[in-house]
């Protein structure tokens, strides 16, 4: 969680007044080969400026097979243009559980 934030932060430095909040619905299912292993339905609300967001709520988990349960999970991001064409962009993450989970991802976008 403290990454979260001092990430959210490190991005928010100099960047635009523009900013608001916002509410992000999004699923992830999973898969190994054809066979389906389970859905988290995020369920968050965030805040964004100009090259950054951060964001958090429950994660509603349905594994297949299985009993579904409740966490909690947020994420925190943002980009950066190096020149007109091109950016580079990061985003980490976690989801609550008997062990808590990170994610991180991190990558570069030109704009033909």
């Amino acid at each position: 969680m403290k990454s979260i934030i001092i990430t959210s932060l490190l991005l928010s430095a100099g960047a635009a007044a523009q900013a608001g909040p916002y509410a992000n619905v999004e699923v992830n299912s999973g898969f190994s080969g054809s066979d389906y292993t389970g859905s988290a339905t995020d369920v968050h609300v965030g805040y964004e400026g100009a090259n950054w967001y951060v964001q958090g709520g429950p994660a509603l988990l349905a594994p297949d097979n299985a009993d579904g349960d409740i966490e909690l999970s947020g994420k925190a991001g943002g980009s950066y243009g190096i020149n007109d064409a091109l950016s580079v962009y990061g985003e980490v993450s976690f989801l609550t559980g008997d062990t808590t989970s990170y994610g991180t991802k991190a990558g570069l976008k030109y704009n033909f």
